[in-house]
This record gives structure tokens, C-alpha cells and sequence, in this order.
């Protein structure tokens, strides 16, 4: 009997030849874990360039149960998941970027914790030859999150901003919670995990494709999650 397994993308802009590249990725996740069935669900945020209804047509045809949602107005990468994983149905959730850009391997190795009930939460988490790949300015606000999530805010999970995370009900129920729109909402969610009782958190190494290209973070944004993380702190801590 397949295992259901619900994976959530967000899209805003995709890069040329992502809908194949999302059909070979999920097919190479299969091959660690020919057990799951995917039903993978793609969510446009407001895309100027949005997916072409080719793409859409490709996925459909090659994944057995694809779901596209789209709305006009961009709301950031954690409005755009909290949307699809609403719609989510089945007992586990993962969620990645729409350039699935961390090897399949570590990706089954995310799902796996889930299924085996090691934890509620999984999170990737990236080794230091990460930042052999990524900008200086993206290296030194990605260096200065994890010293502040480990020292300041004591997680349990350094690696806060990894683009691959999954949960299960419980793990789902709190991410819903959440309410950044944008870059700090991993952070968020994993705040809250770590102040709700009995509630698992788990990193799991990932591994960084090669040849994977950064989008420059400006400095608007950075003022904006800055006030963020403000909110954060300072919020109620959500139901468990």
C-alpha cells in the first residue's frame, strides 16, 4: 500500500526548465523511497513570469496527482506555503524550493524521519560547505541568523533559513499558525516549535545541488524581516 506524502513547492518567477526538473527530482526522491506516492501541489505567488500553461501541462501528464493554485498579488514564499499546505490532506508535508535545489538523497532522508516518527518536525540543514556556493552578503546574513538562533533565541535547529522542511499534523498545525509572510518564516515556525511541549524538532543534513544560482537579498527586505523579528519575539506563543 503506498504511503501518501503531501509536497508543497512555491513559485514565484521559476527559472527555465523547472517542471522537468521538478518531475526527474521527485522521481529521484522515489527511487530512495519507491514506498511514497507524491501528491504534489505547486503554488504560483503572484508571479510576474509565472509557470506557461506548457509547464502546468508537463506536470500533469508526468506526475499522477499534480495540483496548481495561483493568485495574482506576490505574498511572499511563507503566505504562498501556508496557502498550499491548507490544502495539504495526508498525515506527513514537506515542503522545498520550486528549483528542488538539495540532492534527492537528503531530501528521502528529510521524509524518512517523518515516516519512521523520530520527530513532528524535520528540518534540513546545511554543512558548511554550503557557503562555498552562495554570496558573500547571503553568507554573512545566513552566518549571523544561526549564531542568533542558536545563542539568542536557543533552538534546537541552527539552520533556520534551509529551503527543505517537513511536519506531520502536529508539525502542520503550527506551521498554520504562523504568520511572516517572507524570509523569516522558518524562523518563526521553528521558534514556536521549540516553545510547545513534547513537540519533536529534528535536523537532517542536506546536501546543496551544484551549479545552484542565489537570488541578491535587498537591503528593504532585510529592514522588513528585521521588524519581523521583533514579532516574533514578542508574539503569544501559538496553541500546540
Amino acid at each position: 500500500m503506498p504511503i501518501p506524502v503531501d509536497l508543497v513547492l512555491p513559485c514565484y518567477n521559476p527559472p527555465a526548465g523547472w517542471a522537468a526538473n521538478l518531475i526527474a527530482s521527485v522521481r529521484k526522491v522515489n527511487t530512495y523511497l519507491p514506498e511514497v506516492a507524491f501528491t504534489v501541489r505547486v503554488v504560483n505567488d503572484g508571479s510576474s513570469q509565472p509557470p506557461t500553461p506548457a509547464d502546468i501541462d508537463l506536470l500533469r501528464s508526468q506526475l499522477p496527482d499534480f495540483h496548481y493554485d495561483s493568485y495574482e498579488q506576490n505574498q511572499g514564499k511563507g503566505y504562498a506555503l501556508r496557502h498550499g499546505v491548507q490544502a495539504t490532506q495526508h498525515a506527513i508535508c514537506l515542503f522545498t524550493d520550486i528549483d528542488f535545489p538539495y540532492e534527492e538523497q537528503g531530501v528521502a532522508a528529510v521524509l524518512q524521519t517523518l515516516l519512521s516518527q523520530q520527530c513532528d518536525v524535520a528540518v534540513g540543514s546545511r554543512n558548511e560547505a554550503y557557503y562555498q556556493h552562495v554570496p558573500a552578503a547571503r553568507t554573512a546574513i545566513s552566518r549571523s541568523l544561526r549564531f542568533c538562533t542558536q545563542h539568542l533565541l536557543r533552538l534546537p535547529v541552527s539552520d533556520t533559513q534551509c529551503g527543505i522542511k517537513g511536519f506531520n499534523q502536529a508539525g502542520k498545525a503550527l506551521f498554520l499558525q504562523t504568520q511572516v509572510n517572507r524570509y523569516l518564516f522558518d524562523l518563526e515556525f521553528l521558534y514556536w516549535a521549540a516553545r510547545i511541549p513534547n513537540l519533536r524538532v529534528l535536523p537532517v543534513q542536506v546536501q546543496l545541488k551544484p551549479g545552484i544560482i542565489f537570488s541578491r537579498m535587498n537591503f528593504r527586505l532585510l529592514l522588513t524581516e528585521g521588524y519581523n523579528l521583533l514579532r516574533i519575539i514578542r508574539r503569544a506563543t501559538p496553541a500546540g
